[in-house]
This record gives structure tokens, sequence and C-alpha cells, in this order.
């Protein structure tokens, strides 16, 4: 039947429409075998659409097999072969192919156009920081073929400068565009928020004359990456008066916020509209969702999500396993990990933390020292400075402050070797928890001379100094503290009610009902003075 349809159709040259129904490997083979039996075979214009439907599908190796097999053994190759190849050796992971793709299109003597562009720099942009100056080169070539104004090529661009952390050359192609389209203006916007700059991103999101939901998206997770959750419940809002719908990104994005100013209204509402339009499915939203309610402290409702996952993979296993650590089931969470491994799931760095943490909070010393000296050996993971910490973390509650020391100097070259400051954060807050000024004043020494200019071992030197009574060393400290300039983040507390936070600092009077709230608080400390 195959070779019938070739046959009424190679005249036409409407080989597209029969691609699309093309179903397997064995029928893609009869229409080539036509090709070659029909002498098509080094006729671009034939053979282009072959090429292209079997490269496009890049998630099937044995049809992306097949057309790095038919590209291969091309006499014949124009531009539109090569940029089909040149993207569809980047969309299954191989970004190197692409680039080599490219330099051999050149030394072919075909001339890219605007379509070879974006996919090549994606795959610099991949490559990174390894490819910087190979990026710089494709980039000389974009000047050098005319092509600097196209809009889809200096997206790609702007997103490749804007991961090489390089946004003044970014804006510079930004502002040469004359005219600007809504992903252009998505995609600085998205750069100068992986960047942390969320000023300059709201400035440019303010000034879009159109917004679509990824550049909301992009606005929402920039404030995310600052902890600036208050604002991205303030941009949902504003976004929700306007009718848009948000997509899955801006759920979790939100969830996200909920978690951690400890929002659970906020968060039901998002689970709710999540599964009105069905899109509680998405993994992703659905580990976000395991978290928020893990961190809001409803682990029902964690456990009832996670348990709904069909495919579970390791981000989901690692909330859940947090999750009911940070609620004090150390128990539960060491079962959940050897489901997990059960399950087949590899478990990886972060996984490991979570369940150390759960060894730190029940004080589980000789199954958190286990765990870590298994790491290596029997997960094959190297240990980082965040499971170091965890350790220092787990023998100093425990009280074991002389072996948090020793577990120090004997992984990490003790004060010598200079460490890390929350792995020494860890064994001072511990110090201060049991009262031992003698290591404590070891560690402070030691961070004092390194020049470690921290505001968190700082001030938890100066309550050891000042709680065991050595106020000249306590003043020592102080200080230090105030010569090198730091400046303690504000406490800050953050309730619910009636779905709306709210968020108080201290010292803070620019809340709008502040004057009422000191006059509250005047009259509470009045009321138990008297009692």
């Amino acid at each position: 039947m195959i070779v019938r349809a070739v046959d009424r159709t190679l005249n036409n040259n409407v080989f597209a429409s029969l691609l699309q129904n093309c179903k397997s490997l064995n029928q893609l083979k009869q229409i080539h075998a036509h090709l070659l039996k029909s002498h098509l075979q080094q006729n671009p214009a034939a053979i282009g659409p072959l090429l292209s439907f079997a490269a496009s599908i890049s998630n099937n190796s044995s049809f992306f097999s097949y057309a790095c097999s038919i590209f291969h053994h091309l006499q014949r190759r124009n531009t539109f072969m090569y940029n089909t190849m040149i993207r569809s050796y980047l969309q299954s992971s191989s970004p190197i192919c692409s680039i080599l793709c490219y330099l051999e299109m050149l030394i072919y003597g075909l001339t890219a156009n605007n379509y070879t562009f974006p996919p090549l720099i994606k795959a610099c942009t991949s490559l990174l920081p390894s490819s910087k100056v190979i990026g710089y080169l494709v980039h000389a070539h974009i000047v050098k073929f005319g092509l600097s104004y196209d809009p889809f090529i200096v997206t790609s661009l702007i997103e490749f400068y804007s991961i090489n952390l390089d946004m003044e050359t970014a804006r510079q192609l930004f502002d040469g565009i004359p005219k600007r389209d809504v992903v252009l203006w998505t995609a600085m916007i998205d750069g100068y928020g992986k960047r942390g700059d969320v000023e300059n991103a709201r400035i440019l999101f303010d000034k879009m004359p159109e917004r679509n939901v990824i550049s909301w998206s992009s606005m929402m997770a920039a404030y995310s990456r600052v902890s600036d959750f208050k604002e991205v419940f303030n941009l949902f809002r504003e976004m929700q008066g306007k009718g848009l719908r948000p997509n899955e990104s801006i759920l979790v994005t939100v969830l996200t916020a909920c978690a951690n100013l400890g929002a659970l209204a906020q968060g039901i509402w998002v689970h709710s509209y999540a599964k009105r339009f069905n899109l509680d499915s998405n993994p992703i939203l659905a580990t976000a969702l395991v978290d928020m309610y893990s961190k809001c402290g409803s682990l029902e409702r964690a456990l009832s999500v996670f348990q709904g996952i069909p495919t579970k993979d390791s981000g989901a296993w690692n909330a859940i396993i947090s999750g009911v650590a940070m609620n004090g089931d150390a128990g539960q969470s060491f079962e959940l990990f050897q489901r997990m491994g059960s399950n087949g799931i590899q478990p990886n760095e972060r996984t490991l933390i979570a369940v150390l943490s759960a060894c730190t909070h029940s004080k589980l010393v000789k199954e958190g020292l286990s765990l870590f000296e298994q790491m290596s050996g029997v997960y094959g993971i190297k240990p980082r400075l965040e499971h170091y910490a965890c350790v220092v973390d787990l023998l100093g509650r425990a009280g074991l402050l002389e072996e948090g020391e020793r577990f120090i100097e004997e992984n990490m070259g003790g004060f010598g070797g200079g460490g890390d400051i929350n792995v020494w954060g860890a064994l001072l807050n511990a110090c201060r928890i049991h009262g031992n000024v003698d290591i404590g004043n070891r560690i402070w020494r030691m961070i004092n001379d390194l020049r470690v200019a921290d505001c968190g071992t700082h001030i938890l030197s100066y309550n050891i100094y000042k709680e065991a009574g050595w106020d000249l060393e306590a003043n020592k400290v102080r200080q230090t503290f105030l010569e090198t300039g730091m400046k303690k983040k504000p406490g800050c507390s953050v309730i619910e009610v009636d779905g709306v936070v709210e968020e108080f600092l201290v010292g803070d009077l620019f809340h709008p009902k502040a004057w009422e709230i000191c006059e509250m608080l005047d009259m509470l400390f009045n009321t138990v003075s008297l009692e």
C-alpha cells in the first residue's frame, strides 16, 4: 500500500502528507526504498522531507538513528538538510554533534540561513561555560551573514549571554531590535531574573506592550529566586484580575511561595484549581504540592498527593522523604528511603541530605553515620559540603561536640583546612546549645583569623561568650561585627488570615496598621504585667 501511494505522489511532490501517515519505521523504510529504486535518493527535494520526518522524532532512537544513516550516506546535501540535523542533534541531547554538523556544513560550502542559528546557539548555551568562545564565534557568523536583527536569533543570543552572565551584551542586543515581539521581551526578563536582578526585570515587565502567560511566569520566577514570595502572590492576583489562566509553571512558583510563607489556604486553592483543569497529573506540579503540604504541616495531604503520583521520580521521593523528616517522623523517612530503592529509583545528593536531616532531628547518630559511610561505596555519591554539615549538625545536636570536631579534622582538614562556614556554623550552634565555650572559642578564633564575614557565626559567637560570662571576648566579637559593616537580617513572622498573607518585620513601621498593632501589643503587655 505504501509503495502504491509513493507511485501516485512522486510527481505531485506531496511526501509530507504521506509521511504524516507513517506509523512505523518499517513504513518509513518502504518509502525510502522506493526513493532509492526511483533514483531519487540524491534529489534534495525528494529526500529532504523524508530526512526531516525521521529526524524530528527525536524521542524515538530507532527513527533518529535511521535519519543519521540517511544523512551520512547522502552525496548531495543542502542547507535544509543540515539545519534539520543541527536541530535534531540538539533535541537528542547531542549539542557537540550540532556544532560539528555546522562546521561540516561550512566546509561543504553551504550558506547558513535564519533557521540554522537558533538551534546552534542553543547547543552552545547547553555547553556553557566550556562553549563560551564557540558561542562568540557563532555570533560573529550571524553578523557576517546579515542576520543580526532576526528576532528568533536574537532571542537565542539573549539566552546565551544571560546564562553566560553577560547581561550588558544581552541588553545591547535587545535594544538594537526595533520591533520586539513578546518572546524577545520575555527572554530579556528571564535573563535578568536568572541573574537575580528583579529590579531591571520588573522595569521591562511593566514596559511590555503585551504579555502572555510565559511573561508572567518568568517575572514570578524571578521574584521566587530572590525569595520575595509576597510579590509572587501580588503578581499572581494581578494576573488573575486580567483573566489569564495560569500554566503549570506559574502554579509551581505559587506553590513554592505558599510553602515558604506557610500559606496553607492559598496552597489548597492552587491544588483545587489544578484538579479542576486536570493539571495535577503533572509530576513537577505534584512534587511541588507534596513540598508545600509538608512545609505547611499538612503531612496527610502530602502523603495523599505523593501516593497519587503514577510515576514517581527522584524529585517526588526527595520531597516526601524530607517532608516526613521535617514533621518529626524519622522512622517513616527511613522506610520511604528503603521503598525508593526497592522501586528502582537511585537516590541522589538531595535524597541523602533529606535522610541525614531526618537523623539529625531525631538524634539517630548511628544510623546517620552509617548512611554517610555508605554514600560513596553503596550509592556512588561523593559527599558534598552540605552532607558534611548535616553530619556535624547530627553529632552536635546529640551533644557529641568533640566527635564533631574530630569529624571535621579527619574529613576536611580541621581548623587548618579552612572548611566551609556552614559546617563550622553547625558545630558553633551546637556549642551554644550545649554551653561548650572551649570548642566555641577555638572555632571563633579560626573564623576571625580567616576574616570570614558571616553574620550568623558572629552572632552565635557573641551569644556563646555572653552566656558564659566572657564579656571581654563578647565585646571583641561585637566590635569586629560593627567594623566589618555586617547587618543582621531582621527577624520576621508570617501569618495567613482569610487567604491573605501578612508579613511582619522587626522594627518595620511601614505596615498600614503598624500603630494599631503597636497599641494592641502595649495593651497585651500591660495586661500580662497586671497579672
